[in-house]
């Protein structure tokens, strides 16, 4: 039986790792989960369920017989160290950073599903190796399972697919509402990640992360639009093969991989009925219409703290525009404007966490004021 930690509990990542632990009680057993600040009544009734002996929370919670709460913002961070299998980081946005090292930091394997650890602190987190960590994003877990396929130096290139969001049929993005945003047509996800797939940001940071997750440099990983999400992304290798990974556009599969690795849970999700009939089309992204893409590149291949400047100033320009700050159109606006603000003064070498969050406050800092100006 494998003991699991769950950090974001309450989250769509979360929640799903939790029914996939529920549905095979024999194989697993919950030591510690933590969530932020919005549902710290969630978190406890977690905890409760699945007699879950410590938990962490952002937010004051309150107290259940028989479950030790440390509170705080850094309960996180803690919970993270705990003794376990593997740590399932769930969290949303650079804060999920300072959890993975630390369950790394005391040999914890961690199935990582908060890709801004990557993003903002990819030299920091590989510095503990590959082999601890198994991804769980549904593109990156998809690469992972094609590369059992062959060797890496044999990989001419890693191929993420990107559903292209809820606008790649809509023109005028001008007038784009919260609500639209976050009215993605093949995926359930939690209002950044959606968002971010709307802007295709999400895609740039993939792609950051894969190239930390794979060792590949960064001109031999693409993306393209894959409107069905379907087929979650392929590897194409030096003899002109291509592997791809395909399931219904569902998390389970990616979290019970990970969770399980190296086997595989039965019936972890629904597979594809091939009784019936399927188009599934792709095609190239226009850098125009989605510039994130390339900006990410851009960021990556200069690298020092650039991606991270990336990261944070999107977080904020997302905030902002779910509180109806800014428009649609600004979110990238915003984040360019960051980084070009940035360009050679950014710090070359990224030694510990202080460093990462110095360089994401300036970031967070610069974002603001461009908000407000816009405001």
């Amino acid at each position: 039986m494998r003991e699991i930690v769950v950090l974001g509990s309450t989250g769509s990542i979360g929640v799903q790792a939790l029914e996939i632990i529920e549905a095979n009680p024999s194989k697993f057993r919950i030591v510690g989960l933590s969530a932020g600040r919005k549902n710290p009544e969630l978190l406890m009734a977690q905890a409760k369920k699945f007699n879950v002996p410590i938990v962490g929370s952002m937010a004051p919670a309150a107290p259940v017989n028989g479950i030790q709460v440390i509170d705080g913002d850094n309960s996180s961070v803690e919970i993270a160290a705990l003794p376990c299998d593997i740590v399932l980081n769930g969290i949303t946005g650079s804060i999920g950073l300072a959890p993975t090292l630390s369950a790394l930091a005391v040999g914890n394997k961690v199935a990582l599903a908060n890709k801004e650890s990557l993003v903002a602190g990819g030299d920091l987190v590989m510095k503990y190796g590959s082999d601890r960590i198994i991804p769980v994003d549904s593109e990156h877990s998809a690469i992972f399972q094609a590369l059992l396929a062959g060797k890496l130096s044999d990989v001419k290139r890693l191929i993420l697919t990107a559903s292209g969001g809820p606008f790649r049929d809509r023109s005028d993005l001008s007038n784009v509402s919260v609500a639209d945003a976050l009215n993605h047509p093949t995926w359930s996800m939690g209002e950044v990640v959606t968002i971010n797939s709307a802007t295709l940001l999400n895609k740039g940071l993939e792609i950051i992360e894969a190239h930390y997750l794979f060792g590949l440099a960064y001109e031999n990983i693409e993306a393209v639009i894959h409107p069905q999400s379907v087929v979650h992304s392929l590897v194409e290798f030096i003899d002109g093969s291509t592997i791809a990974q395909a399931s219904p556009p569902n998390m389970k599969g990616p979290i019970a991989y990970a969770l399980s690795y190296p086997e595989r849970l039965n019936k972890a999700c629904a597979p594809i009925d091939w009784s019936k009939s399927h188009n599934w089309e792709f095609s190239p992204i226009d850098n125009e219409r989605y510039p994130a893409i390339e900006l990410a590149k851009r960021c990556g291949q200069l690298g020092s703290g650039l991606p991270a400047v990336y990261n944070a100033a999107n977080e904020v320009a997302v905030a902002a525009f779910l509180a109806a700050q800014i428009k649609f159109t600004d979110i990238i606006d915003i984040v360019e404007s960051v980084v070009q603000s940035f360009g050679s003064n950014t710090p070359t070498t990224i030694r510990d966490l202080s460093d990462v969050s110095g360089i994401e406050q300036s970031a967070r800092s610069k974002a603001a004021e461009l908000v407000k100006e816009i405001a």
